[in-house]
């Protein structure tokens, strides 16, 4: 009800199948890169992007799109979840399709798609077809509404939504969501006007350098949480603080020698066109005469390009290819990132704190009710939490004192790491709430790679009864539930009144939210577009109050 659906009455064979990552269904030509995809969607086509895997940079490739297909990755990848904030439907690895973005063709078997070609992705069940199939639009009825408002009447558990712009947060309020659980900061870092200074803050060799960069991106970031505050007023807004790695904010290292590659062949192929002059001069002279103008308006042209210019960018894409060289990590999902990138480049969180608090002491002048909270990812030490919490409560009342205003402000932190659940009593000691980060906390706990675990062995696992379920659709409850149930009760010795919510991509299943729900969690934040459905599984645990096996 709340997605476009293929036409029933369509019998178009699929050409290949990958992971159901993003429900819905969308038709458009295929593009191979974001850059591509924006130039031809702000041209009135539809377009869908294809790429082997997709990464931050690719972001304004996603609002340009109709849907998304990649040939690697899981159903909480960074395409998959992407998409499903955004509502759009997306395909991820369909193994089946070899993606080629430097020749712009996807083989599949024996037929080759260009770049151009009509494809329609169906992000319910994972089909790839050729050219478009029409589709059936949703419709969010009268007495869709009256259900959920009964369903509200009876559920205990809040339901928010995950939601990083205040165009998604006012689908979310569309939808029924009473707050934003999960406002991923680095997804508002992915602009085309603030991708190019986030590069210079990672290429910058001294904290000055950093810190010059990072007060451009100051105001940049304030007018956003100004924003989705304005929009989500009067509920809460959980503000994750800068969570990935920063290396993926740069290319990819084989995209930058493809480059650098390409950028010295230029180079070369000018250099000597530059000496042509002279080898003609030995040629006859009436030949050299009638090529002198062709030549004088060439060298006019390799002006332009040649030289100095050309040089400086081969010179600035070798210090990138650098950068991303020394900051490569073996297991970079287990490394440099969330917290401890904050606590070794402290400027980075201290600018993102103090544009919050700026955002909400402007909400406050204005007479805006707001409630922001500030949320630490990858904590595993309460140490870690009491070093940022340092930087909120220095700038919490420098704030309060330049806008002349009082600003209420929650500290909590989110639980993805299992050290942090057998420390959740001294955790709540510096944390107001606790947000469960269930994908993370799930692959840690297993022992899975997300990406590669869905797309090589789950299914199979799965088929043949090893595991009931995938652990990245619906909570395990036998061991990931078993450490949230641990989590809660200690956090809550030390912190009666700890909140404590979910904003892993489970809190959006109604297993899952049955058991949320039977262990005192306060709330459930999934994207925007599923929660209804949350709403509806909220109610209905309350009025049946579901029992869970552990064994």
């Amino acid at each position: 009800m709340l997605y476009p659906q293929l036409d029933p009455a369509h019998n178009q064979t699929p050409l290949a199948q990958g992971l159901s990552a993003s429900p819905g269904a969308a038709s458009g030509i295929v593009v191979f890169d974001a850059d591509r995809a924006q130039t031809r969607g702000k041209a009135g086509e539809k377009v869908i992007l294809v790429r082997e895997e997709t990464k931050p940079e690719d972001i304004h490739g996603f609002f340009a799109s109709q849907g998304i297909l990649t040939s690697r990755g899981g159903k909480t990848s960074h395409a998959a979840v992407v998409a499903r904030g955004m509502g759009k439907p997306c395909v991820a690895g369909a193994e089946g399709i070899s993606v080629d973005v430097f020749e712009r063709k996807a083989e599949i078997g024996d037929r080759i798609i260009n770049e151009g070609d009509v494809i329609t992705i169906d992000g319910s069940t994972g089909n790839v077809y050729a050219g478009e199939i029409s589709t059936v639009e949703p419709e969010f009825t009268d007495e869709l509404n009256t259900l959920l408002a009964w369903a509200d009447d009876q559920a205990r558990l809040s339901v928010r939504a995950n939601a990083d712009t205040p165009e998604e947060a006012a689908r979310a309020r569309r939808f029924g969501a009473t707050g934003i659980g999960l406002c991923r900061t680095e997804r508002m870092f992915n602009a085309t006007d603030r991708l190019p200074i986030v590069v210079e803050m990672i290429m910058a060799e001294d904290k000055v350098a950093r810190q010059e960069a990072l007060d451009r991106l100051l105001p940049i970031q304030r007018d956003d949480f100004y924003e989705l505050f304005k929009v989500m007023s009067p509920h809460p807004v959980t503000v994750r603080l800068l969570d990935p790695p920063i290396h993926e904010f740069l290319p990819s290292e084989q995209q930058l020698v493809n480059e650098l590659a390409s950028l010295r062949n230029v180079r070369d192929a000018v250099d000597s066109v530059g000496k042509l002059p002279d080898a003609l001069k030995m040629l006859d002279p009436q030949v050299h005469a009638n090529y002198s103008e062709t030549l004088e308006n060439l060298h006019e042209s390799l002006e332009q390009i040649q030289g100095e210019p050309l040089q400086r960018l081969i010179d600035y894409k070798d210090s990138l290819l650098r950068k991303v060289r020394v900051l490569y990590e073996v297991n970079p999902m287990l490394g440099h990132r969330g917290v401890r990138l904050g606590i070794t480049y402290p400027e980075i969180y201290e600018m993102q704190i103090r544009a919050i608090l700026e955002a909400a002491a402007r909400c406050v002048q204005e007479g805006i009710e707001v409630n922001p909270e500030v949320m630490v990812p990858q904590v595993c030490t309460a140490q870690e939490l009491k070093y940022v919490k340092d930087f909120v409560d220095a700038l919490h009342p420098q704030v309060e004192a330049e806008f002349g205003v009082k600003v209420q402000l929650k500290f909590g932190t989110m639980i993805e790491v299992v050290r942090a659940c057998m420390r959740a009593s001294q955790l709540a000691n510096a944390a107001e709430f606790f947000s469960f980060g269930t994908n993370d906390l799930s692959q840690a706990t297993f022992s899975f790679s997300r990406e590669d675990a869905e797309n090589k062995f789950l299914p199979f696992y799965n088929e043949n009864g090893i595991l009931q379920d995938n652990p990245f659709e619906v909570l395990d409850v036998k061991g990931v539930g078993r450490l949230m149930e641990f989590t809660v009760e200690q956090g809550r010795k030390s912190r009666e009144d700890l909140k404590v919510g979910i904003c892993g991509e489970q809190g959006g299943h109604p297993y899952s939210i049955g058991f949320c729900h039977s262990i005192g969690l306060d709330y459930v934040s999934c994207s925007g577009p599923r929660v209804p459905i949350a709403r509806l599984a909220a109610a209905q645990v309350a009025l049946t109050s579901p029992e869970f096996n552990y064994d």
